[in-house]
């Protein structure tokens, strides 16, 4: 069973709703990059020039809107780890990979703490974003695994985690540019097999 949001996306928009959709998605990027992903909703849709239910019929929360804002990232994120999967050396391309998950978290103050929270949550509207993450670095650390180069207990789950942790810290920790590879190294110390 669908539901009215899902039902509405089926349909195709009428051009003043596709307008308003645009826009509040224009807006919501500017305020999520200036203010982080706490930004206020009230001002995205102010800002949009529309009214707070336009956007609450749009996005019915604050996740389905950072979903929708952060769809593009994703595509390039879930690209990149296709064009990864016949790379030569396949603990190199996991590590490539999990290094532009770190980035594409840092990009938004408060997006990997947000990445965090729903991760064990399957109905989140952020799930739409990590669903098709998560099968992606599982295709990269399955070859990792294969090629012997990583642990066999380790999961993709447990890897995401640690990179939006480690996001997290670089964003807590600004005045160490240095921070975030040097736990990304000893993540990999952890994960790699002996």
């Amino acid at each position: 069973m669908t539901s009215g949001t899902e039902q509405d996306r089926a349909r195709p928009m009428r051009a003043d709703a596709r307008r308003n959709y645009e826009r509040l998605l224009v807006q919501a990027r500017k305020a999520f990059a200036e203010h982080g992903t706490g930004a206020s909703l009230e001002d995205v849709a102010r800002s949009a020039g529309v009214g707070i239910g336009t956007l609450y019929r749009h996005f019915p929360n604050r996740y389905a809107l950072m979903s929708a804002v952060f769809e593009d990232a994703v595509n390039d994120l879930l690209a990149r780890a296709r064009a990864l999967l016949d790379a030569p050396q396949p603990c190199s391309a996991l590590v490539t990979w999990l290094r532009g998950i770190i980035t594409h978290a840092s990009e938004y103050r408060g997006l990997s703490r947000a990445l965090m929270s729903t991760s064990q949550d399957p109905g989140s509207a952020l799930s739409r974003c990590s669903d098709p993450i998560r099968e992606a670095g599982q295709a990269l650390l399955s070859r990792a695994q294969e090629s012997g180069a990583v642990r066999r207990d380790v999961s993709i789950s447990d890897l995401l985690q640690l990179t939006n942790a480690i996001a997290l810290a670089a964003e807590e920790t600004p005045s160490d540019p240095d921070l975030t590879d040097r736990l990304l190294r000893l993540t990999l110390r952890g994960i790699t097999a002996p």
